[in-house]
């Protein structure tokens, strides 16, 4: 497969997961409040829906362990998480989370099993197929692919939901999922080398303490910046009163802010090493989430906002990059979706937690707590890296 098709493949992926997360994360919350559901059941309902992404795990060992039907590792498990998404979006409109919250929830849990089993997936693929000088490079590409998607599906959702209605939105996200589908059925999976070939002694490497402080590292990055996500639109609905239109469009500075960062954050990774890169991360997330309390005008608003994505695309795209570093290729797919596994029950908790400390004691002081949370990754870092030369990976 030629490199840009290859990277075209990665990134449309990505942007099908990043206009459902994006959704999820900015303006779920705000057509769930259109049913009268308060934060606290509307982060019950995001946590409950980032389970499936617990369970990355079992996909990953999944995808690594079977041939389905001879037709791949990946790509006939991509396609199916694909179909399971789009199936998830036509009927959720169906659904009145008010009267039917368990359903409702049912319908988010399946919807995101589909996008964690073709996520997982994917990035089975990028292990398979990535040069370890291309790591930064390709988490780069994925981290602003899926940031685009949040980007392209905001810009217009909130469009379509004021002028027509949310059925049109969700019907305009499960058209964004089906576009990696002619890339994924032109792609030809090779078959696995023996030094690839699935090895259940690989899992030693989980008895590493830098591992277990990686996926600590993962789980409260996740936790704060996803956190953060889900409160801004409430937030700022709740000082402006703005339209689903104006929400839409801040979820898009969001994305604009994440795409920069993410792409920003593959050439630190490159050129100042790891280490300083997650040391730059995690002081640039604690100023910008706890810079969003300033917020007083709408022009404070859109800066705000697009510096916090920019830090939320850099950690993520670091971390990732640290993560595909140290997995073992034995278990490519399910190593990575282990450590990716912990960061996401990182976001369950955080979107909970966030959703209830706003309900509680207001957006303020929910994100002033969500900042200083940051300070716990310092004691991790010394575990990760130890004193290794970090620019030289």
């Amino acid at each position: 497969m030629k490199k840009n098709i290859r990277f075209a493949l990665f990134a449309t992926l990505y942007m099908a997961q990043g206009a459902v997360m994006g959704y999820f994360s900015s303006l779920n919350s705000l057509y769930l409040q259109t049913y009268g559901l308060g934060m606290d059941k509307i982060g019950l309902i995001s946590s409950i829906a980032m389970i499936p992404f617990v369970l990355k795990i079992f996909f990953g060992l999944l995808s690594d362990k079977v041939n389905f039907f001879h037709l791949g590792h990946r790509k006939p498990y991509i396609l199916i998480g694909l179909f399971i998404q789009m199936a998830a979006l036509i009927v959720v409109d169906f659904i009145n989370p008010a009267k039917n919250f368990y359903l409702y929830a049912l319908n988010a849990f399946l919807l995101m099993a589909g996008m964690a089993l073709y996520d997982t997936c994917t990035d089975g693929l990028a292990l398979d197929t990535t040069a370890p000088e291309d790591e930064g490079k390709i988490q780069g590409i994925m981290v602003a692919g899926r940031a685009l998607g949040m980007v392209l599906i905001s810009g217009i959702l909130g469009l379509l939901v004021d002028k027509i209605s949310w059925m049109a939105g969700f019907i305009a996200l499960a058209v964004l999922t089906a576009l990696p589908i002619p890339f994924i059925l032109n792609t030809k999976e090779s078959e696995k080398t023996v030094e690839k070939e699935f090895n259940w002694g690989a899992f030693k490497e989980f008895k590493k303490f830098s591992i277990i402080a990686l996926g600590l590292l993962g789980a409260l990055y996740s936790l704060i910046i996803n956190g953060t996500t889900q409160l801004v639109n409430p937030f700022l609905e709740q000082r402006f009163t703005i339209s689903y239109t104006i929400a839409g469009v801040v979820s898009s500075v969001l994305g604009i802010g994440i795409v920069a960062g993410s792409l920003l954050g593959g050439k630190l990774v490159d050129q100042i090493g790891q280490k300083k890169s997650v040391q730059l991360s995690l002081g640039a997330t604690l100023l910008s989430v706890a810079a969003l309390c300033l917020i007083n005008t709408p022009i404070a608003a859109w800066i705000l906002v697009f510096i916090f994505g920019i830090a939320f695309g850099l950690y993520e795209t670091v971390y990732f990059a640290i993560a595909m570093r140290e997995t073992n290729v034995h278990i490519a797919a399910t190593m990575f979706s282990i450590l990716m596994a912990v960061a996401n029950l990182g976001t369950g908790i955080g979107l909970a937690l966030s959703g209830s400390m706003a309900e509680a004691f207001g957006y303020k002081p929910a994100f002033l707590v969500l900042a200083l949370l940051n300070l716990l990754a310092i004691p991790l870092l010394p575990a990760i890296f130890g004193k290794k030369d970090t620019a030289s990976y």
